[in-house]
């Protein structure tokens, strides 16, 4: 397929310009179908009732992007349709999970269910057969399915999990869309950097209404609808599909929500508890310990997953000593971050400072209020 700037841009565009319109009909929406989100635990960060209903808005930027520009794009042996099929199946559990809080049983079918129907449509993880070449042809093609299932479901759940903080999830999933899209174009594979763009084009028109302070979330919905599209676009036209780094360059991308849910299942299997547990121990959680705060705590995210995404680029072009130099600067920032915010002299700190602000401003309120006061008296006095 030839270059087509306008076909990029337009694919782009139209994704985030149709989700910056239908956020706000998705805030007024909300309420009326009881979609928001009640802060009824100590997990959520959030202390007043947020509609949870933004994933419509991407959802109607992608899907509409995605018809327009990516399904007039043949590629030999697969059907864009299946991954239409699997997002809108999988948006509709998403947010039935948002309306109704189906159980994680129910909640992993329908993610089995939507990731057949993309194995099914012809887009699969197709390096593995091609290891396997000359093998046993059941052995390869049983390989190849529950890899790609595997792959789908685990991106999915990685993007929902790191939705703990306002735009935090909208924000990486930009990130990781456009490294991958830029990895494609360099590379010449335009389907599948067009495919990226209307992902990053969807969550960046969200995120103005979703960065803190949040006016909306994104709720299940939208959260595994980005996911979902994240994991199978990146199958469409894999960058070097002959090779592991078909794989390699969405993994090394997505490096930091699929590291926070590895972590997150080694810690509660440690622990003895379900790994479908939810607890306040992510990774975005621990660096809020820290006293950062939402906005910082999340910015900090932003840059490890850039510096991943930087990772995956100069992965794709063979710089290997980049990459290594890269990669050791976001482990020793992960090592900071997990180990000191961990620490009790931290936490007590970060607590420490913020009631040292709650007494200033209830100081600097209560001498706004009596200068007030005096001024009020010598104006009467005056008069």
């Amino acid at each position: 397929m030839e270059v087509n700037y306008f076909v990029l841009w337009a694919s782009f565009l139209t994704s985030f310009v149709l989700a910056l319109l239908f956020t706000p009909l998705a805030i007024w929406l909300a309420p009326k179908i009881g979609a928001m989100d009640i802060p009824k635990d100590e997990r959520r960060v959030h202390c007043k009732p947020i509609p949870r209903f933004g994933g419509m808005a991407m959802f109607i930027g992608i899907m509409a992007a995605t018809l327009i520009f990516i399904m007039p794009a043949f590629i030999p042996d697969k059907n864009i349709g299946g991954i239409l099929i699997g997002g809108a199946l999988i948006y509709l559990f998403g947010v039935i999970d948002d309306l109704r809080d189906i159980s994680p049983k129910f909640k992993f079918l329908g993610q089995f269910i939507c990731a057949c129907i993309v194995y099914a449509s012809g887009i699969r993880l197709e390096f593995v057969s091609r290891f396997l070449e000359g093998s046993d042809i059941v052995m390869s093609n049983v390989a190849t399915f529950i890899l790609t299932i595997f792959w789908i479901v685990a991106i999915t759940n990685a993007i929902n999990l790191v939705d703990g903080l306002d735009g935090l999830a909208a924000g990486i999933t930009a990130i990781a869309s456009l490294c991958i899209a830029y990895a494609g174009y360099i590379h010449g594979h335009y389907v599948a950097a067009t495919a990226m763009l209307t992902i990053a084009g969807g969550a960046l028109g969200f995120l103005p209404y979703n960065f803190h302070p949040a006016k909306i979330f994104m709720g299940d919905g939208g959260s595994q609808f980005l996911g979902f599209c994240l994991a199978t676009f990146s199958l469409i036209q894999p960058v070097k599909s002959v090779t592991v780094v078909s794989v390699a360059i969405p993994t090394l991308v997505l490096g930091l929500p699929i590291f926070d849910t590895a972590f997150a299942i080694l810690r509660r299997i440690l622990k003895k508890q379900s790994i479908v547990v939810a607890d306040k121990e992510h990774l975005h959680h621990r660096i809020m310990r820290a006293g950062f705060g939402q906005r910082r705590s999340v910015m900090i995210m932003y840059c490890i997953s850039a510096i991943m995404g930087v990772v995956a680029v100069e992965y794709s072009r063979e710089l290997m000593v980049d990459c290594l130099g890269l990669l050791a600067i976001v482990i020793m920032l992960l090592y900071v971050l997990l180990s000191d915010t961990s620490n009790k002299k931290v936490e007590i700190n970060a607590v420490n400072i913020r009631k040292q602000e709650e007494r200033e401003n209830k100081e600097k309120k209560h001498r706004k209020e009596e200068h007030l006061n005096e001024k009020g008296s010598n104006s009467e006095y005056d008069q």
